[in-house]
């Protein structure tokens, strides 16, 4: 994938890159590390921070769980201002390969790790298993149309039109819709803090 290659919203998958490669720096995480953390390899990992790899929201997903952030901070710069408007142009799109999508309709605040979510997922897609987040993570989620088959710790949970649920961040999660119908739901994900804090005492200054 060449280095100008973007997401829907416009962000070259050089600055995603680079934005990637910052976060693992400000925690002193070495290349190894992080794809240790995360269960990315490291040839993946250092392809993307340079951004000649496009990676999927599934693998992004697992980068940003890793480093204790949200996808939608390492996609933008923190917002400063009061009130944030997002113009349907301006948020970030991620289409995954196997046929599903997430929009993200919240912004990146200065020390806030929240990212509330629209997904789509076409008819017998399977999203694929999240990691657990930091404890005392909180996600929601809303089903708008269709039918979700939502697994937390290998539990499945069957959720229709105008069905809602919570679950604890920090476990394993999945999504899949079973169904022959697209089915739309909202993701509502607030972060605990990661344990020990941002810097990993193990590891010096960061390779590359």
């Amino acid at each position: 994938m060449r280095e100008d290659s973007t997401l829907s919203s416009g962000l070259s998958m050089a600055e995603l890159g680079a934005r990637l490669r910052a976060e693992r720096r400000t925690r002193g995480l070495a290349l190894e590390r992080l794809a240790e953390l995360s269960g990315v390899s490291r040839s993946m990992l250092s392809e993307v921070e340079r951004g000649t790899k496009t990676p999927s929201v599934l693998v992004l997903d697992h980068l940003a769980t890793a480093l204790g952030t949200s996808i939608s901070r390492l996609l933008d710069e923190p917002d400063r201002t009061e009130v944030v408007v997002l113009p349907h142009e301006r948020q970030h799109l991620l289409r995954d390969p196997s046929g599903w999508e997430r929009r993200i309709l919240s912004p990146a605040l200065p020390g806030v790790e929240f990212e509330f979510m629209r997904t789509t997922l076409n008819p017998g897609v399977d999203a694929g298993e999240f990691s657990p987040h930091p404890p005392g993570s909180r996600e929601y989620v809303a089903v708008e149309c269709g039918r979700l088959r939502l697994t937390v710790d290998g539990m499945p949970h069957i959720l229709g039109t105008g069905d809602a649920a919570y679950f604890p961040g920090d476990r394993r999660h999945a999504f899949a819709n079973d169904a022959t119908d697209v089915c739309v739901y909202y993701l509502a994900m607030e972060l605990g803090q990661p344990a020990g804090a941002h810097r990993d005492p193990r590891h010096g200054e960061s390779d590359e």
